[in-house]
This record gives C-alpha cells, structure tokens and sequence, in this order.
C-alpha cells in the first residue's frame, strides 16, 4: 500500500505542523542497504556493512537441523553431549541525516524551495527510522550554523530534528550572503566524527561548491558506513525556458535573462558539467543517488523510489 499522497501545497518554509504530519506518510519504503528488486538501490548500493552484529543468547542441546558450525566442542565435551551456541542478530542500524539548510538551496520555481525538500526528506526519514526502532540523530548546517543532534531512538529527537530544520530554513531569505562551501565539509568532518562505523548517513544536499576535500570526507564516511546521497534539484535550475525577455526576481532585484539565443543552451550545458563532476565522484566510490525534485511532493518520490511491500 503506497503512502498517503501529499497535498499539492506550494510553501517556502515548512511550519513544525507540515513536518510533523510527515509521521503519517513514512510507511512503505525503506533506506537500509536490502532492498526489494525494483527499488532505486537495489544492485547499486554496494554496503560497506558486514550486517548487523550477533549477540550470544543460549548454549543448548544439538538439534536435527542445527548447522553443525554452531557446535560448541568444549562444551560437547564437558557436557559428553553435543551442543550448539545460538546467537541473535542485533536489530539495530543508527541513521544519520546531514541536511543542508545553506542560502544555495533557498531556489525554487514551483512547489517549493532545494532547502525545504531537503528538510521534508530529513523528517520523513527520520520517522521511518523510528518507526522500525532505529536510533535517528542529525547533522544540520547552514552558512553559518551547524546542529548536531545525537543519535537516540526516541519521539523527541525527532520532533528536535524537526525543529531545529524549522529554525535554520527561516532564516533563509534573498538578504543572506553567498553560500560557503566549507559550511558543507565541516558538516561532514562532524559526521565522520559521529558515524564511526555501522551506520546508515543520508547526505542531503545539491553539492553546492563540492570539492576535493568534500570527497575526501565522503570516503573517510564511506569505508565503514553505508552512505546515501540525496541530491535535491529543481527542474529550472536545470533548464530554462526557451524564450526572450525572460526574468527572475529574488523579492527586491529584478534580474532579466540575456536574450542571446544560445543562452539557454548554454546554461543546461553548464548544470550538466556539474552534474557529471558529482555523479563521477560519488559513482567513484560507490555512493548511491537519490534525486529529489522541488516540484514533487517528497513522500510520493521516495516511495517510488525506495518503495517496498517487503518491509513494513
């Protein structure tokens, strides 16, 4: 059963209630490294994870059946009958969300804003993770703030994701100064700082000023944790409009596109070179992309993407 489809609301800034109410709507999909055949990451998401750890529950008699790899000889010995140690799998797999919130991201042409899709994706992710009894924590930067929020398997850490997401796209606005790029690579030194090994890091961001460094750090992540890139676009930041006259406002200044022909042209060219540089480092070390659109409502793009029947 899909997830209850999100009202077509156009927004600039997400209230407490829109990501609140995101609850609802994270059922059906699922971000660990197995998934489901038709699933966006399934034989794409090479996990770094040895699987989840096992936990020693009982020594007990041998069974018919019982892999005779799990036959305990000192015990067998001692006891002058075989018997076997059973062990449980750990259920826990922590997820961290780093999430940008920079003044890059305040762009959108229809529903909503780069910024407000990466807080809707943060919130839905953060329930699901709490849903299936996971500890959720998070990394949230803007250009001149970071929020760390430890990993915890409680209703309040995520209702403090949810605010402090809240807090830092308000700030947004067309006054801000030019995003840094830093503000992105310090976010992630945190997380690798965090996510020492076994967990499950959602990067969400339009690698706005990526570098060097920002791959250095993404493959320092990378080596014991399984990582997931959520690249968030809108569709005009892609293409233009083939058309003259073209303007663009940011509230206050009025910029008009050059009319030159091949200006449209032109700027696609330039988002796609960028695209390439992203998707050639992050293919280089086996990341996974998860495209989100501004257009879309969140929950819809993720289900058809990660969507399964497998999990609940």
């Amino acid at each position: 059963m899909s997830p209850i489809p999100s009202p077509p609301t156009t927004r600039l800034h997400p209230s407490l209630d829109d990501l609140v109410e995101l609850q609802f709507h994270a059922k059906g999909f699922s971000l660990l490294p197995r998934q489901p055949v038709e699933s966006l990451l399934a034989g794409r998401h090479a996990s770094r994870l040895r699987g989840r750890g096992l936990t020693f529950e009982e020594l007990r008699d041998y069974r018919p059946g019982d892999d005779i790899r799990a036959i305990d000889w000192k015990a067998t010995a001692r006891l002058r009958s075989p018997h076997v140690r059973v062990y449980t799998e750990e259920r826990e797999r922590p997820v961290l969300l780093v999430v940008d919130q920079r003044n890059s991201m305040f762009f959108g042409s229809r529903r909503t804003t780069k910024a407000t899709t990466a807080a809707e994706f943060a919130a839905l992710g953060a329930w699901r993770v709490l849903d299936v009894k996971d500890r959720v924590g998070a990394i949230l930067f803007g250009d001149d703030e970071v929020v760390q929020v430890r990993p915890r398997r409680s209703r309040p850490t995520v209702l403090r994701i949810c605010n402090e997401l809240v807090r830092l796209n308000e700030k947004l606005g067309s006054d801000q100064p030019q995003s840094s790029p830093e503000s992105l690579n310090e976010a992630l030194r945190r997380a690798v700082n965090v996510a020492h090994h076994d967990f499950l890091v959602a990067v969400v961001t339009d690698f706005d000023g990526a570098g060097s460094e920002t791959r250095e750090l993404i493959t320092t992540l990378a080596a014991h944790n399984d990582v997931l890139a959520v690249l968030t676009y809108d569709p005009l930041g892609v293409r233009l409009p083939d058309q003259a006259g073209l303007e663009t406002t940011d509230g206050e200044t009025v910029l008009r596109i050059p009319q030159a022909r091949d200006f449209p042209d032109r700027f696609q060219k330039a988002f796609e070179d960028r695209l390439v540089e992203i998707r050639e480092m992050l293919d280089s070390i086996r990341i996974p992309v998860l495209p989100l659109c501004t257009h879309d409502p969140v929950p819809e793009q993720v289900f058809d993407a990660l969507g399964t029947h497998l999990h609940p």
